[in-house]
């Protein structure tokens, strides 16, 4: 059986995925075209890529997420809710 060799372009891609690297295509305007090669180089940049991220999801994440019912329990307001219950014990049961 021949060994099949795997081209250049599919060695890069599968370091790219073990890397956890997703190729993503994006149609802008072409007066945005700098702007958003900048943010890519902004999160790519090991010394901006935290502040980068942060700022974007500040400002542009989702509301609701993965834990968004997590978060909206964690944030409501629990002054005036009464957490303790009495037991019930059902009703009296003669046998």
């Amino acid at each position: 059986m021949v060994a099949v060799r795997k081209t250049p372009l599919e060695t890069f891609r599968n370091k790219q995925k073990r890397l956890g690297m997703v190729r993503l295509e994006v149609q802008v305007r072409q007066d945005d075209v700098e702007l958003f090669r900048g943010v890519a180089k902004a999160l790519t940049d090991p010394a901006r890529e935290m502040e980068a991220r942060d700022l974007l999801k500040a400002r542009f994440g989702s509301k609701s997420g993965a834990n968004g019912f997590k978060e909206l329990l964690a944030s409501a307001p629990l002054e005036d809710v009464e957490l303790d219950r009495a037991r019930d014990f059902g009703r009296p049961v003669e046998l």
